[in-house]
Order: structure tokens, then C-alpha cells, then sequence
């Protein structure tokens, strides 16, 4: 039987939660971040109408859909790339720039798959220390050696919630050799209160940054896997040789093209979820317990020791409240709660109290 390469054989398997509930216990998934409620009729109406053309391979353009961003971002559709998640995107620039030999440097508690990337080219990996849970560009720099060729920075942070300046981001750029890639990925940007950052995409046009952003989150669409990134047009036809031609279906493109468009709806989301996230930390605060300051769809609870972070879990559990541990980040003190309905967040800071009780 054939083996495989020595550095996949030694790697763990990406770690996705566990969603199941006890027997006989409705679930409430609120460990994956997903959006507080459905797609709206003019997403469901964009995939039926796509679907009258499903016996065609998708379009490997993605001409609508980086039409559809083009004119909200005010960008050059050309230099946007659409994949099945930002997960593709990242990947993609990964396998393209980075081997064996090369570092990449990234926060404590950056997004765990790019650890998984970085070990599947078998790069090496400098992991900068996070300032009470937030990334600190001085620290970030300290940790880009020689051998550095990227520099991966999550603003919003992901799992701590918290964000940084983007005039700080700039500051990273500034310090860093043009030979050294920056990947800032804004997953969650669509929730930080507006107003509090500028826009980063000038800075792509130098060539040595790149933005990925996702539809999984301010746009509800994570079943259909739809991310994009802002890309140095010169990156783009390395980046296509190893991505999935025709990967993102014709249903996920006409999905994200009409969700996309509805920017009310968007923006409609954006308030709702921190009136909601506000209403759960609050809650969650007069337990005692520390809440960390956040500007996405989730909160990070600070639990006080692993031991109650475990109890708090199994408890949450017993209810059907499915939250996330967070030892995988070196955070076992702590739970990652998702923001959903008001119902949920109310349930969920009952049950603490419960479980405190």
C-alpha cells in the first residue's frame, strides 16, 4: 500500500468541532460561527434561477460574482479571485510561494489552518506572543527572520474577537522587506463598527499584500463555501495553476453575487448581531466572568482555569447549547460562543448562571 508523504503522515487531522448533542437533546450550534439567521429570499431566488443552467460547468470567471464585489469595494475585477471559502484562497497562496526551508510568522492565536498549511509545504513556522488578546506588530516583527516569506495577520481576530487599527496594519507593511508577503485575512471586517477602519486595499497594489474576505460570515453563506481575496495582479496566474479550476459552483457564485449586492440586508445584519453579541456579553459580565471585547459574531469567555472551561462545556452540552473549547489555540480557560438568535443568547447566559449556581 502506498504511503504517504512522511510530513502528512506526522500531521494531525484539522480539528473541527463536535456538534452533537446527548441523546434526545435539540442541538444549538454555537461553535462555528455561522451566521444568526437564513438567506433572504433574493439569495434563494439567485440559486433557483442558477439552477436552470446546472447541466453547465460553472463559470471559471466568476464574472458576475467579481462584478457584484468589483462595485461595492470600488476594485479591479480582474485582480479579484473567488474560491470555495478563503480556506481555498489561502491554500492556494501557499502551495504557490511557500516550501520547504521558508518561515512564515503569525500571531498566537492567528487561524489555526494556516498551521496546517504551513506544515503540509514543511515550512517552518515563528508564532509571535498576542498582547491580552490582540495582535501586536511589534511583537509580529520581532518574530520575521531571514528565512521569512510571509507574514499572515486575522483582523478581526479569530478566536479572541478583538481588533486592531488598520493604521496599525500599514505600520506592519511599512516595516516589512518587499520580499516578504503580507496576507491579512478580514474574515469577519463586514461586523467591526463602521467608521473604526479604512479600507486596506491600496495596499495590494504594491504588490507584496494580499486580502482574503469570506461569504461565510456577514452574508450567511457558509454552506455554499464561497470566499475572495484582492490579489497583485501579477500573483494571479500562479495562484489558478494550483486551484481547482471550475471549483465554485454556478449556485455558490449566484448566491454570493445577489447576497453581495443587498447591502441593506448586510448592513441590517451587521447591527443586529451587536445588539445581540452586546445583550450575551453583558449577561455573561454579571456572572463575573470575563467576556473579551469583540467585533464579529462571537464572543471568547474567560472561564478562569480548564477545569471550569470543561465543566462550563459539559454543561452548556447537557442543554443542547454546542459551544467551542479552545485548547486548540492554547486556550483551554476559555469557550467560544457564536452569536445567534436572541432566544439562544438568552438560554445560554441562563444556563451559565445555572451551572455557576
Amino acid at each position: 500500500m502506498i504511503e504517504p508523504r512522511p510530513v502528512i503522515a506526522a500531521m494531525a487531522a484539522y480539528a473541527l468541532p463536535d456538534t452533537t448533542a446527548p441523546e434526545g437533546v435539540e442541538p444549538v450550534i454555537l461553535a462555528q460561527n455561522e451566521h444568526a439567521f437564513a438567506p433572504t429570499a433574493a439569495v434563494r431566488a439567485a440559486v433557483d434561477a442558477a439552477l436552470a443552467s446546472g447541466q453547465l460547468y460553472p463559470d471559471s470567471e466568476w464574472t458576475n460574482l467579481r462584478a457584484a464585489i468589483a462595485a461595492v469595494h470600488d476594485l479591479d475585477p480582474a485582480r479579484i479571485l473567488c474560491g470555495c471559502g478563503s480556506m481555498e484562497l489561502m491554500s492556494a497562496l501557499v502551495n504557490a510561494y511557500i516550501g520547504a526551508g521558508d518561515r512564515v510568522a503569525m500571531t498566537e492565536y492567528g487561524y489555526l489552518f494556516m498551521r496546517t498549511l504551513v506544515k503540509m509545504v514543511d515550512a517552518g513556522l515563528n508564532v509571535a506572543p498576542e498582547r491580552d488578546f490582540q495582535v501586536d506588530v511589534d511583537a509580529l516583527l520581532d518574530a520575521v527572520d531571514a528565512d521569512t516569506r510571509l507574514v499572515f495577520v486575522v483582523n478581526p481576530g479569530n478566536p479572541s474577537g478583538t481588533v486592531i487599527a488598520n493604521d496599525e496594519i500599514r505600520r506592519l507593511r511599512r516595516a516589512l522587506t518587499d520580499d516578504v508577503l503580507l496576507l491579512v485575512d478580514e474574515a469577519y471586517s463586514e461586523f467591526v463598527e463602521p467608521g473604526f477602519n479604512a479600507p486596506l486595499f491600496d495596499l495590494v497594489d504594491a504588490g507584496n499584500t494580499v486580502i482574503t474576505r469570506t461569504f461565510s460570515k456577514i452574508y450567511g453563506l457558509a454552506g455554499l463555501r464561497v470566499g475572495w481575496g484582492y490579489f497583485p495582479p501579477e500573483m494571479i496566474v500562479n495562484l489558478r495553476k494550483v486551484m481547482t479550476p471550475g471549483g465554485l459552483s454556478q449556485l455558490s457564485q449566484a448566491a454570493a453575487a445577489a447576497a453581495m449586492r443587498d447591502q441593506q440586508t448586510a448592513s441590517r445584519a451587521r447591527a443586529e448581531i451587536a445588539r445581540l453579541r452586546e445583550l450575551l456579553s453583558r449577561g455573561i459580565a454579571a456572572l463575573g466572568l470575563r467576556v473579551i471585547p469583540s467585533q464579529t459574531n462571537f464572543v471568547l469567555v474567560d472561564l478562569n482555569s480548564p477545569e471550569r472551561a470543561a465543566a462550563a462545556y459539559d454543561f452548556l452540552r447537557s442543554r443542547g447549547l454546542i459551544v467551542r473549547p479552545m485548547g486548540g489555540y492554547g486556550l483551554p480557560h476559555c469557550l467560544r460562543i457564536s452569536i445567534a438568535e436572541e432566544p439562544h443568547m438568552r438560554a445560554t447566559v441562563d444556563a451559565l448562571a445555572a451551572w455557576q449556581a
